[in-house]
């Protein structure tokens, strides 16, 4: 199967770089004349991204004559090596990177919080991709609007208000690839004279984010409710990115109380602002789910930012914010030049996706099949000879949890002896920033990518490394 590292596409679009390294691999002789290639479904799963991706990359390499197709056998390599140089040589074979994860080969992985593949709705998916080349035709070669195509930014404004008590117009929303694209236009909608405040610990990857736009960063302790608004407000930040609904890594919910908090923080001066990250708030196991801050904000202080990474897919790479009335009109008039950076085809297809009904339905089915993922993966550890020395924490939302282990092992030695039963492992303290807030002995167990039929012996052996 064909294996590349994307870590190193650097600015070229998906489906460019997967061209450029198979058109390599040809040229050198890696693939051979007449080899069949992977077919475009098994390649996307593989590689974890989409089929239109692979399907334009194949599309490419066809009209150059790299690789020819035979109906209803699949696709191949053109017969080319001897009328070329043998000079090109083959993108150097790395350890597939995800950004803090190393993806090298190991049986069970708790580190990376994966989605299920399996339960992709594959055929609806398909289908509606044909319904918009048939119904859009025209539209799909025609420049969009800035903010993103408005069928879409109407889907999303009408399910935040139904599923998120969020009443936004579609004026609002900015549809873009990635929250960390997002990131970077709140910086140059805010300014980059604003001091940015991160929770510590937090996603190591939203404070680079700022670090690498000049923009001073604070690092702010939690406690049980979540960010400390006391140690916020000492700290000289103006604005604070959160986790509300379920931070990482703690997997603290945030309390209606602590929330009020924050927004009085925001409105007792000018220009301060609270970014909300709902990154993973359709999955909640427990009770009811807790307002957005965006809904109780009655002074337009939040900036609301979510993703359909975890929701359907991360390589769908679309994301979207909503901002406050005023800051949409200054998003109009002094950022519209940026051309929106998902394309058409897929914002038409997610927005039948969702108007449908489709996206409803598939995230209560992955919360039901994470819920039960999740039951099975405490069970098992609970019901092992070691249950007693392990406290199950933040257990009841998103995908994963905080299990604290009595043993006189550092967190580096408890990796090391993971690694070698074959299972990757994160410990709480990796994501701190200051080392004095740093808690030992409390490993993240991200649970979505491990298989139900292999939960008892990843857990089985992950237990043998305390005793």
């Amino acid at each position: 199967m064909l294996t590349y590292d994307f870590g190193n596409k650097g600015g070229s679009p998906l489906y460019v770089y997967l061209y450029n390294c198979i058109k390599a691999d040809i040229l050198c002789g890696r693939l051979k004349p007449n080899e069949k290639l992977p077919s475009k479904r098994n390649l996307a799963e593989h590689l974890k991204i989409s089929i239109v991706t692979v399907e334009n990359s194949y599309a490419q390499l066809i009209l150059e004559g790299y690789i020819y197709s035979v109906e209803k056998k699949g696709y191949f390599v053109s017969r080319l090596q001897e009328t070329l140089p043998r000079a090109i040589t083959a993108p150097q074979q790395k350890k597939e990177y995800i950004y803090g994860t190393d993806k090298s080969s190991c049986e069970f992985d708790f580190q990376s919080n994966n989605v299920s593949s399996k339960k992709f709705p594959f055929s609806i998916w398909a289908k509606l991709m044909r319904e918009t080349l048939s119904e859009q035709d025209a539209r799909l070669l025609e420049p969009m609007p800035y903010n993103g195509v408005e069928e879409l930014r109407i889907a999303i404004a009408d399910y935040l208000y139904h599923f998120r008590g969020m009443l936004v117009s579609p004026e609002q929303i900015i549809i873009g690839a990635g929250t960390e694209y997002l990131y970077n236009l709140i910086i140059q909608l805010l300014g980059r004279n604003n001091v940015f405040a991160t929770e510590d610990p937090g996603y190591k990857k939203i404070a680079r984010v700022y670090q690498s736009n000049a923009v001073r960063c604070e690092f702010i302790g939690m406690d049980n409710s979540g960010l400390s608004v006391c140690e916020l407000a000492s700290s000289g930040a103006n604005i604070v990115h959160i986790s509300p609904a379920h931070h990482f890594p703690t997997g603290i919910v945030m309390p209606i109380k602590r929330r009020h908090e924050l927004l009085l923080w925001a409105n007792e001066k000018q220009g301060r602002y609270i970014i909300e990250d709902d990154y993973d708030s359709e999955f909640r196991f427990s009770g009811r789910p807790l307002q957005t801050l965006q809904s109780i904000d009655m002074n337009e202080k939040v900036l609301y930012v979510n993703t359909f990474s975890k929701s359907i897919a991360p390589s769908m790479r679309i994301s979207y914010m909503v901002l406050p009335k005023h800051l949409t009109d200054h998003y109009a008039e002094n950022l519209n030049f940026y051309s929106c950076t998902v394309p058409s085809f897929e914002q038409f297809t997610l927005a039948k996706f969702i108007a449908n009904g489709y996206f409803e339905r598939h995230i209560n089915r992955m919360r039901n099949y994470y819920k039960k993922q999740r039951d099975t993966v405490i069970s098992a550890i609970k019901q092992s000879s070691l249950g007693e020395q392990i406290t199950i924490l933040e257990e009841n939302a998103g995908l994963h949890f905080l299990m604290k282990v009595k043993t006189g092992m550092s967190d580096a030695d408890m990796k090391r002896a993971a690694e070698a039963e074959g299972i990757k492992l994160s410990c709480l303290s990796e994501y701190c920033h200051d080392a004095g807030r740093q808690n030992s002995n409390v490993i993240i167990i991200n649970y979505s990518g491990i298989d139900f039929d292999k939960v008892e012996e990843a857990i089985r052996r992950l237990l043998t490394i305390f005793q």
